[in-house]
């Protein structure tokens, strides 16, 4: 069963629900030239060369945010909350990024949101960087493909540190650092790891950004300990299990590296140093960017415990390529004809989170924290106001289950559980507000329309219900 102590609550990120994207001081982040996309129509979000007129940026509204976190997380505390994950705009502390000192007022804002918290005994676990990278910072020093960008992810991290050392005890520094390992997709931008240019070697620019994030987070981890020894600060990592999608042998292989292109970035976080089959990689490709001085400070900065969000589940299926490597093929994945899917194509396999937890805790035995896990999903909102989410209940009760019994028949760590989102907000794979996640329902839509009022849905009652009992009755 749970622990007495365990971490029940709910987790969002800075850019998807604050907005008030150029008060209080805030720069313009990679998120804010990110326009909307649209499910039905399948029109990707782009990234846009600065903020463009006529474009539609969801994320500078959200869902205000900003300013109603009192109201907010009045309603969190009504449920139970234990824990309230978010992220710290680091725009709204560094504007630009390469400031020498930063913005009180970003400063102030996060103060007053982790005093609203902590009123209500509700526990900040606080991302630093979300998404959330300088526009300036990738624009005109080109990311983390510049080695400057860790001094400067560095200088902020301490500063939030030394700034909330008494009122954070959780940190993570990347969120989901691995979902750039695929160098063709958007996601390589999505980090703010970097942007692309004409000719770029993409695949190269990502392990040589990605790198550079590591080492910046090693620093962060080493510098949190010094600053406070009492704070904890772990890895944020994307999981989604990848299956063979048969016994065929082949099919085990490619899925086996499927999990290590993917999940590398947990060795380097979670053991301090590279696993020999990315340095195997490296070597054959010519890539040579890891210094001595990096490899000690990785050794030195290994994370406290590990976050990881979890939404679905891969099933990978061998079409002939790099017979030897057995390399990572997006093309390669099919779809399992086991499990359901939801509206935007996202397989639901709640057992497939016992078997992540497993994977985890079998590897690097080391406490973890499910920081992400949720359902999106078209709510109707019905005359008298009330919405019937009946199918999040079901998903969000499926998981819940397999992480207890994870918990109670494995063994495995678990610190706590923060589902996405307790109130809707921007979607980040599609910029769309219908796309809703959450318990509390948020009156405005894709096309901006609503006045941000806040109601509860069926799901708000079932979830304070599961808190009320520690996990035993869902």
């Amino acid at each position: 069963m749970f622990r007495d102590d365990f971490l029940w609550g709910g987790a969002v990120a800075a850019h998807q629900c604050e907005g008030a994207w150029q008060e209080g001081g805030k720069g313009i982040s990679c998120t804010d030239v990110e326009t909307a996309g649209d499910n039905v129509t399948g029109a990707p979000r782009r990234l846009t060369d600065g903020v463009l007129p006529g474009e539609d940026y969801p994320n500078h509204v959200g869902v205000d945010f900003y300013h109603h976190y009192k109201e907010d997380i009045a309603l969190l505390a009504e449920m139970g909350f234990k824990a309230f994950r978010t992220s710290i705009a680091w725009t709204r502390i560094f504007p630009r990024g390469d400031e020498e000192t930063p913005n009180e007022e970003g400063l102030k804002f996060y103060d007053d949101v982790f005093d609203e918290l902590l009123k209500y005994g509700i526990e900040p676990v606080i991302t630093l960087s979300h998404f959330e990278l300088p526009w300036a910072l990738a624009k005109e020093y080109g990311g983390f493909r510049n080695r400057k960008a860790i001094d400067m992810f560095v200088k902020f991290a301490k500063v939030c540190f030394e700034r909330y050392q008494h009122k954070v005890k959780y940190w993570m520094t990347f969120n989901e650092i691995n979902n750039q390992a695929d160098p063709t997709q958007h996601n390589l931008i999505q980090e703010g790891a970097v942007l692309l240019k004409e000719g770029d070697d993409a695949e190269y620019l990502m392990y040589l950004s990605a790198h550079h994030e590591l080492v910046a987070s090693a620093l962060a981890v080493k510098a949190a300990h010094e600053i406070n020894p009492d704070l904890k600060v772990g890895c944020m990592i994307g999981m989604n299990g990848v299956y063979p999608a048969s016994p065929k042998p082949e099919d085990m292989m490619n899925a086996l590296g499927a999990m290590h292109q993917k999940y590398w970035f947990t060795d380097v976080h979670a053991r301090g140093h590279y696993p020999n089959y990315i340095l195997k990689k490296f070597e054959r490709k010519g890539y040579d960017f890891i210094t001595e001085e990096d490899k000690k400070i990785l050794s030195e900065g290994k994370v406290d415990y590990i976050g990881f969000s979890y939404y679905m589940s891969f099933a990978t299926k061998y079409q002939g390529r790099n017979e030897k490597t057995f390399d990572y093929f997006n093309e390669d994945f099919v779809r399992n004809e086991y499990l359901k899917a939801s509206d935007w194509g996202w397989q639901i396999d709640p057992l497939g989170l016992r078997w992540c937890l497993n994977w985890f805790y079998d590897r690097y035995e080391l406490p973890m924290m499910i920081v992400e896990n949720g359902f999106g999903a078209y709510d109707k909102k019905e005359e008298d106001g009330t919405v019937d989410d009946q199918y999040r209940i079901d998903y969000l009760k499926a998981h819940i289950e397999a992480m207890r019994d994870a918990v109670t028949y494995d063994g495995v760590d678990l610190l706590g559980y923060t589902m996405w989102s307790p109130f809707d907000i921007v979607s980040a794979s599609t910029g769309e507000y219908d796309k809703r996640y959450g318990f509390i329902y948020v009156n405005y839509n894709n096309n901006h329309e609503g006045d941000f009022s806040r109601s509860k849905k069926k799901s708000f009652y079932w979830y304070k219900h599961v808190i009320e009992t520690n996990g035993e009755e869902l």
